[in-house]
Parts: structure tokens; C-alpha cells; sequence
């Protein structure tokens, strides 16, 4: 199996579209789709539905990226292995994390990191946390930054770095009447489509018996801030999103604030991933640093 192929139909699975695939692989978008039937060829499978437009996975096309993409870090962590007894590390290292953890947590990781091994590429990528860990598991980064589930997933290592409580959050210029103020747990609400803060959510308002009025379901806890400070309603954000807001002027914590348990921030990966040297090293430095 040709290593290169496999990166170029990475690509185009993660991208859908055969123009932003051929852009980051630096190829032509003939090539990209070139690359496709060769690969459905060999295989004797249609592993993507296309039209002028765009891609789509096929079931064989989802269980195919799966091997691709373990198959890319099988053989980057043998290159990395190769490399392990040179000067420097070189190579590639893929980081997930939102844009609030990006500038709470990962300019403190990668100082040192980035001057004990400049030889080495970080690729980030910033997004929806509760969406970290699932990015891990499939395969499309090395280390993320996310919240600690209920279940650690099997084969998931997580090491702690930051605490946090949930904080219900309402615009600070809000006129309501003391009255109005108690009730604003029957307010509009405005949470996070999936994840730790979600699933908290929903245990809480089943504790409380209530029927919550979901004004809007977000993605990424930075945007609630910004719906909040807009008036649109109450939020649910980690009280560390709010800290390291720009808007934390603009909305205030509500008071007599329920317990939803803390909201704990940590590194995870892959276990299996460990084997890479390049994941290792910056793995160990955490490790080093953990209170």
C-alpha cells in the first residue's frame, strides 16, 4: 500500500471536497480523484460517493479511512523511531483544543517543548472541546486537550491539568426584578449541543424537575459567551471559559449557583499512540510537570 495514497484519501475524507483536499495535499484535484479510483480499483470497493461538489464516505469508504489513518501512524511512528537516536527529534505532531485552552493551557505546554525540540511541526487545530476526545479516538490527532468524561474511553490515557466549576452565566446589564431573578432557571437557555456540560445539563434538570427553555444549542463555549452577553438568555459555560473571555465584562455569574460537579481540563491520547516518539517526549514533559 502506497503511503502516499493513503494521505491523499485522508485528505479528501476529511475535507469532502476535492479542491480544499488537492490544496492541502499541494497536488492538482485531478490527482486527488486519480488517487480515488486507484485506490477503489485495488480494491475492488467504492469507498466515496461524489459529484461535482463534493465526496461522501461509503460504509466500505469509513472502514477504509479507519485502517488509513492507523496505518499513517504506524508508519510515522516508525520514521520518528528512525529518527529517536539523532541530535533532535523531526517530525509532525497534531494538537486538538478550543480556543480557550489554547491560550490557557497550551502556550505554557509548548514553551518548553518547542525549545528542547525545534525540529518538530505542531499542527493545531481549535474546536468545539466536547468534540476532543472523539478526535483522538478516530485517529485525526495526536493530543488533545479536553474534559475528563464520566468513562474514560479504553485505551485513552488522561492526565489532569486544570479544575473547574460549571457557572450558569447571564448578560451583566440584565434589568430583572428580584422576582424575575429567582426564576432563571425557567429563563432561555443557551448550552452546548454535546459533551460534559450537556450531559451535566440534562442530569441537573432531571434532578430538578425542570423543562428547560432551550433558546439555542451551541457549539463551542466561547460562542455562548457571546449569545449571553447579547441578551439572549442564560448559559452554561466552565467558569475558566469565562475567565479568559474578552466578553467577561459584559455578563456576570448568577446567583445561588447549583453544584454540577467540576468540570476537570486535561491532555489525553491515545495509548498505543506513546509508541511515537515525537508524542512521547511532549507526553513526558506533561507527566514531569503534573502537580
Amino acid at each position: 500500500m502506497d503511503i502516499h495514497k493513503l494521505r491523499l484519501f485522508t485528505a479528501l475524507a476529511e475535507t469532502s471536497h476535492f479542491g480544499r483536499a488537492a490544496a492541502t495535499c499541494h497536488v492538482s484535484p485531478s490527482t486527488i480523484s486519480r488517487n480515488l479510483k486507484q485506490l477503489e480499483e485495488e480494491l475492488g470497493a467504492r469507498l466515496m460517493e461524489r459529484d461535482n461538489r463534493s465526496v461522501a464516505l461509503t460504509d466500505q469508504g469509513h472502514q477504509f479511512l479507519q485502517f488509513a489513518r492507523e496505518t499513517l501512524q504506524q508508519w510515522e511512528t516508525f520514521q520518528e523511531s528512525l529518527w529517536a537516536g539523532a541530535d533532535q527529534l523531526k517530525g509532525q505532531l497534531s494538537i486538538y483544543c478550543s480556543v480557550t485552552a489554547s491560550y490557557s493551557f497550551l502556550y505554557d505546554i509548548l514553551t518548553e517543548f518547542r525549545a528542547l525540540h525545534p525540529g518538530i511541526n505542531i499542527k493545531l487545530h481549535t474546536g468545539d472541546p466536547a468534540q476532543a476526545i472523539e478526535r483522538i479516538t478516530g485517529g485525526f490527532e495526536d493530543i488533545a486537550i479536553a474534559a475528563k468524561p464520566e468513562k474514560l474511553p479504553a485505551g485513552l490515557d488522561f492526565k489532569p491539568i486544570a479544575r473547574s466549576p460549571l457557572v450558569f452565566i447571564c448578560a451583566a446589564n440584565s434589568r430583572n426584578t428580584p422576582e424575575q431573578e429567582r426564576l432563571w432557571k425557567h429563563r432561555p437557555m443557551i448550552i452546548s449541543e454535546e459533551g460534559l456540560a450537556r450531559e451535566r445539563f440534562n442530569q441537573w434538570c432531571q434532578q430538578e424537575r425542570i423543562s428547560p427553555n432551550i433558546y439555542a444549542e451551541v457549539k463551542g463555549n466561547e460562542a455562548i459567551v457571546s449569545m449571553v452577553s447579547l441578551g439572549f438568555g442564560v448559559g452554561l459555560v466552565p467558569l475558566i471559559v469565562l475567565e479568559n473571555s474578552p466578553l467577561k465584562e459584559q455578563v456576570r455569574v448568577i446567583e445561588g449557583q447549583p453544584d454540577l460537579g467540576p468540570f476537570e481540563t486535561g491532555i489525553c491520547v491515545l495509548e498505543r499512540r506513546l509508541k511515537s516518539p515525537i508524542v512521547s517526549a511532549l507526553w513526558q514533559q506533561i507527566a514531569d510537570k503534573a502537580p
